[in-house]
C-alpha cells in the first residue's frame, strides 16, 4: 500500500439491499469483493450509518469535559499526550460517503451522504483544528491534501449543509436506517447541525450582524429540530449492530460517570441523574436498570480508582442498565440540545425568539428524551438555572450547563461546550501527568502524518503559536 493512500482508498461493500427502515435488514456485507467492481450504494450508506454512534460516544472527550471517569486504566484522564490518526475516517466512512456522492447518480441518497459527511468532518476538526477538507477525498487529484484552517473547515461544512438541502429530488433512497429516506426529516438534521455549528462559533463572531448570527437565524428558518421524535438518532437491532454504550461494558468496567458530573447533577437536583448513572454494567440481573449516583473521582492514578471502586461496588457506570442495552438508541443531535443553543443565540440578541420559552423547553425536552417527568417550577427558579435579563451576559453560565447537561454522554459536545464557556467550571486532574497540569484543548496530529503529509501537517502546525496539546482551537481563540 502507498503510503499516501489512507486518503483515496475506497471500501467496495456488495450485497442487497430490500429495505431501508432497519439496520436488521441489512444483512451481511462482508461477501466477496471480487463478485463485483460496482458497490451497492445503500449497503455503504447503511454501513455508515450503523457506525456513526461511535464519534458521539467517545470516551476520551468525555474525560476531558469531566463526564465520565476511568476505573482502571487512568491514562487518558490525566492527560496523556491525545496523539490519535483520523485518517481512518477519512479512508473509511468519508471516502465510503464520497462514493455514494461521485458515482452513484442518485441525488437524495448524495444529499444523505453530503450530511453525514459534514457530520463526520465536524467531529474531527473539533478535535484537532485543522484538518484536510476542501482537497480531501479527492483520490489521485490530492495525495498530500492540504490542511484547511478551521475557520475555512467550518465555513465549507455549513455551506455544504445548505447544498445538500437543495439536492433532495425526490429519488429512491436505499439504506437508510436513520430516516428512512425522509427529505424533510434529513433536512432538519442538517439544518440542526448549522445552528449547533453556528453557536459554536460565538466567540469568533459575536455581533448579531456577523457570520455565526447570519447562518444561525437562516437555519432556524429552514426548519430544525424540535421534538424528540424527530432526533438525530441511530435505533440498534442487536447482533451484529449494537448500541456503542453496550459495547463500552461488553466484558469490561473501566468507565465511569464521574463525580464532577454526579456533583452537579446533586447541586441542581436534577432528576436526570436516574438516567445517567447506573449501578451495574451487567444485564439481565436484579439490578441492571437500579440508577446510582455514587460518582467516580475524577483524573485519579489507577491505585486511587481501584480502592474507591473496591469500596464503592454500586459506583455510577455510564448510563442505567435500560439505557445500554444492546438494542438502546444513540442520539447524535437532540431537541434538547438544538432548543437550548437558540437558547444561547437569543441571549446574544442573534434571534427574537423568547429566552425563556426556548430555554426551558430545551430542559423539558431534555427530561422526555430519557422518558423523565417534566422538572417542577421549582427547578427553574434556582439561582444555578434561572435566568434574568437577555443580553447582560449574566445568563451565560446556566446556558451553558444547561446545554452540557443536555449533551450528555456524547463527550465531544460537552468538551466543545466547556472548552467555548469555561462552564461548569472545571478542576484539573489532580494526578494529572502532563507538564501543564492543564485540561487538553486538542488532540495532536499523529505522527504518521509527519511521514505521509508532512508538508501540510508542518504548515498546519506553523499556524499554532505554540502547538502542543494545550493550544487552543480557533473557535475558542
Amino acid at each position: 500500500m502507498k503510503k499516501f493512500s489512507k486518503y483515496i482508498l475506497t471500501t467496495l461493500i456488495v450485497g442487497s439491499l430490500s429495505s431501508c427502515e432497519m439496520l436488521s435488514d441489512f444483512g451481511d456485507t462482508n461477501l466477496n469483493p471480487s463478485a463485483t467492481n460496482s458497490p451497492t450504494y445503500g449497503a455503504l450508506l447503511t454501513n455508515v450509518e450503523a457506525g456513526l454512534g461511535g464519534f458521539a460516544a467517545q470516551t476520551t472527550p468525555g474525560y476531558f469535559c469531566q463526564y465520565f471517569s476511568e476505573t482502571q486504566y487512568t491514562s487518558a484522564s490525566l492527560y496523556a499526550i491525545p496523539q490519535a490518526d483520523f485518517t481512518g475516517s477519512y479512508a473509511g466512512s468519508l471516502y465510503d460517503l464520497e462514493n455514494i456522492i461521485t458515482t452513484s447518480g442518485n441525488k437524495s441518497m448524495s444529499a444523505i451522504a453530503k450530511i453525514l459527511q459534514q457530520y463526520i468532518f465536524w467531529n474531527i476538526t473539533d478535535r484537532w483544528g485543522d484538518i484536510p477538507y476542501s482537497e480531501a477525498l479527492k483520490g489521485a487529484e490530492a495525495t498530500r491534501p492540504k490542511y484547511d484552517t478551521q475557520e475555512n473547515v467550518y465555513k465549507g461544512m455549513i455551506q455544504a449543509l445548505k447544498d445538500a438541502n437543495g439536492m433532495f429530488d425526490g429519488s429512491l433512497v436505499t439504506g437508510d436506517v436513520i430516516y428512512g429516506g425522509d427529505a424533510a426529516a434529513w433536512k432538519r438534521a442538517a439544518n440542526s447541525m448549522r445552528v449547533l455549528m453556528a453557536i459554536q462559533l460565538s466567540k469568533k463572531f459575536p455581533s448579531a450582524s456577523a457570520y455565526a448570527a447570519t447562518e444561525l437565524k437562516a437555519a432556524l428558518a429552514d426548519g430544525v429540530i424540535t421534538t424528540n421524535a424527530q432526533n438525530f438518532k441511530i435505533s440498534y437491532p442487536g447482533g451484529n449492530f449494537q448500541s456503542p454504550w453496550f459495547n463500552l461494558y461488553n466484558g469490561r468496567r473501566d468507565v465511569a460517570e464521574s463525580a464532577t458530573m454526579v456533583e452537579l447533577m446533586t447541586s441542581l437536583s436534577d432528576g436526570r441523574q436516574a438516567a445517567f448513572g447506573g449501578e451495574t454494567e451487567e444485564q439481565g440481573v436484579a439490578n441492571s436498570n437500579n440508577s446510582s449516583n455514587i460518582g467516580m473521582p475524577y483524573g485519579v492514578v489507577r491505585a486511587k480508582a481501584e480502592a474507591f471502586t473496591g469500596a464503592n461496588p454500586k459506583w455510577a457506570r455510564v448510563l442505567r442498565g435500560d439505557f445500554r442495552t444492546p438494542t438502546s438508541s444513540q442520539v447524535i443531535i437532540s431537541a434538547a440540545e438544538v432548543a437550548l443553543a437558540r437558547a444561547e443565540a437569543a441571549d446574544l440578541g442573534w434571534t427574537n425568539e423568547s429566552l425563556n420559552t426556548v430555554y426551558q423547553d430545551g430542559i423539558k425536552l431534555s427530561f422526555d428524551q430519557w422518558g423523565l417527568a417534566a422538572p417542577s417550577p421549582s427547578y427553574f427558579t434556582q439561582a444555578g438555572v434561572a435566568l434574568s435579563a437577555a443580553g447582560t451576559g449574566a445568563n451565560f453560565k446556566n446556558i451553558s450547563i444547561q446545554r452540557y447537561i443536555a449533551s450528555y454522554p456524547d463527550g465531544l459536545q460537552g468538551w466543545n461546550i466547556t472548552r467555548k464557556s469555561g462552564y461548569p467550571v472545571l478542576t484539573p486532574a489532580p494526578d494529572a501527568t502532563n507538564s501543564s497540569k492543564k485540561i487538553p484543548e486538542r488532540y495532536v496530529y499523529a505522527t504518521s502524518e509527519y511521514s505521509s503529509n508532512k508538508a501540510s501537517v508542518e504548515e498546519a502546525v506553523k499556524r499554532v503559536a505554540a502547538y502542543d496539546q494545550d493550544a487552543k482551537v480557533w473557535w475558542n481563540q
